[in-house]
C-alpha cells in the first residue's frame, strides 16, 4: 500500500476540518497513515503533502523528528525495553539482553518473520512497575525474564490481540463526533458528514460559510463556555474596579497619616520665624 485507502483519505480530510491551519492536521494524518501501512511510506507521505499543500521534505521533516513516526519497515509487534534510571537500577539491560538473545536481534533490528521489532527505549512513564516494556505503546510493567518471554509467546500466538493492536494503531475508537475550526460540529456517521475535497461538509458548508447557526451539543458547549468567559471578564472587571476603589481609601489614609506632620513642620516653622 502507497498512498491513502479511500476511507483513509476521508478521514484525513475529516481531521483537516479540525483546523484552522490544514497544515497543522500533519501528524494526526501521518499517524492515520502508519495504522494503515506499519511504517511511512514516501508514497504515502507525498499524498499527506498533497492533502495539505506542503512539500514532501516539509513531510519529511516532520515524521523524521517523532521517535513514534518510522520511515522504515518495523514488526508486527514493537517491543520498546526502558533502560533509564528506574528500571536501569531494577535490572533493565539484563533484561534488555535476555530479549536479544530470545529474538535473535539487537536493538532496531527486526525478526526474520517480521514479527518483531526490538527496542532500546529512554524513560516509558512506568517507573513505579520498573523494569518496564512497551509493546505496540502498551505498557506492561514489573518485567522480568520469564515474563518478557510469556508476553512473546502470547503475542505471538495472537492471544494479546484484544491488548495489542497491530503496530501503528494509537486508538480502535473512531471520532463521532468533532469541533470543526469554523465552529460548527461535525458527525461523520450522519447523513452529509462525510467532507469535501476542501475539509468542509457539504450538508454542513452553509455553517461554515456563518450563513446558518452552528447546533449540536458541541456548540452548545462552546457557547456555554463562552458565557462562561464572559461572567469570568466581569468578575475581574468588578475586581478590577474594588481594587482601585481601594487603593483611593489607601490613599486618602494617607493623606491623613501625614496630616499631623505637616501640621507639627508647621508649628515648628512658625516658633523659628518668631
Amino acid at each position: 500500500m502507497a498512498r491513502l485507502r479511500p476511507d483513509n483519505e476521508e478521514q484525513a480530510r475529516e481531521l483537516i476540518a479540525l483546523y484552522p491551519q490544514r497544515r497543522s492536521a500533519l501528524i494526526p494524518i501521518l499517524h492515520l497513515l502508519q495504522e494503515q501501512d506499519g511504517y511511512l511510506t514516501p508514497d504515502g507521505m507525498a499524498h499527506v503533502g498533497e492533502l495539505l499543500g506542503l512539500a514532501p521534505a516539509e513531510v519529511m521533516g516532520t515524521a523524521s523528528f517523532y521517535d513514534m513516526l518510522h520511515t522504515e519497515p518495523v514488526g508486527h509487534y514493537l517491543l520498546a525495553v526502558c533502560t533509564n534510571i528506574a528500571c536501569m537500577l531494577a535490572g533493565a539491560f539484563e533484561l534488555l539482553e535476555h530479549a536479544e538473545k530470545r529474538l535473535g536481534i539487537s536493538p532496531g533490528g527486526t525478526t526474520a518473520d517480521g514479527m518483531f521489532t526490538l527496542e532500546d527505549a529512554e524513560c516509558l512513564a512506568l517507573c513505579g512497575n520498573a523494569p518496564c516494556l512497551t509493546a505496540n505503546w502498551r505498557f506492561f510493567g514489573d518485567v522480568n525474564e520469564a515474563k518478557f518471554d510469556s508476553i512473546v509467546d502470547h503475542l505471538a500466538g495472537g492471544r494479546l490481540a484484544d491488548q495489542v493492536p497491530p503496530h501503528g494503531t494509537l486508538n480502535r475508537v473512531r471520532r463521532e463526533v468533532g469541533l470543526l475550526a469554523s465552529g460548527a460540529t461535525v458527525h461523520p456517521s450522519a447523513p452529509g458528514g462525510a467532507l469535501a475535497a476542501d475539509g468542509v461538509a457539504p450538508a454542513r458548508a452553509e455553517v461554515a460559510a456563518g450563513t446558518a447557526p452552528a447546533t449540536g451539543a458541541v456548540s452548545g458547549m462552546a457557547q456555554g463556555s463562552r458565557e462562561q468567559g464572559s461572567e469570568a471578564q466581569g468578575s475581574e472587571a468588578q475586581g478590577s474596579e474594588a481594587q482601585g476603589s481601594t487603593a483611593k481609601v489607601s490613599k486618602r489614609k494617607g493623606s491623613r497619616t501625614k496630616g499631623p506632620k505637616a501640621r507639627g513642620a508647621t508649628k515648628q516653622d512658625g516658633e523659628e520665624r518668631q
